[in-house]
């Protein structure tokens, strides 16, 4: 008898949200852009929280790019790994050497040529910027996806550049058509 075959599932360009079971405090309320996932491991940009005190224009200071032309805006807390690295989650109307495409969905740029594209008026239609990532290990978000913290959504590209409603959380839940406060925060077996 032939081994069964099973089929993996990878969620790069999709979303993961938490749900209000999550355990870790530091992903509560979290909209993870999964950015890269195959078999070993998964790498996302967290777009569900801001950084207190840091806006793009410290960024481009600290490299010394010229602002005046430049857009300012909050800076996400892309995750708690490598929070003093740099990412860009953007539209594909502009690629560099450096950019990880995602899917039809959206880029993944860390690059200070992307820096001062955006700075001098050249970059993406669409953009955010984050400090840090998300990162598991092979097999791990799939484990966690069985322990009741996540919950993948195909969601939108918007969901990235979204600003006007002042919780990402809950516009992607509401936009799932889900009421987040009716959700268990435990999980039991049968």
């Amino acid at each position: 008898m032939l081994p069964l075959m099973h089929d993996t599932i990878f969620f790069s360009g999709q979303f993961l949200l938490a749900t209000p079971g999550m355990a870790d405090p530091r992903f509560s309320r979290s909209v993870v852009a999964i950015c890269s996932h195959d078999e070993n491991g998964a790498l996302g940009i967290n777009i569900g929280e801001t950084v207190e005190g840091i806006s793009f224009h410290d960024i481009l200071g600290q490299f010394d790019i010229d602002t005046t032309e430049a857009p300012d805006c909050d800076v996400f807390l892309g995750g708690p790994m490598e929070t003093q690295r740099g990412f860009i989650l953007h539209s594909l109307d502009i690629n560099m050497s450096d950019t990880l495409q995602v899917g039809e969905s959206w880029g993944l740029s860390s690059s200070i040529d992307m820096l001062k594209a955006i700075a001098q008026g050249r970059g993406p239609e669409h953009w955010i910027i984050a400090l840090g990532y998300s990162g598991w290990g092979e097999g791990q978000l799939e484990s966690e996806l069985t322990q009741n913290g996540w919950t993948i959504a195909e969601g939108s590209p918007d969901w990235l550049y979204e600003t006007e409603s002042g919780d990402k959380w809950l516009m992607a839940w509401e936009a799932l058509g889900i009421d987040p406060s009716k959700l268990s925060s435990g999980f039991g077996s049968a």
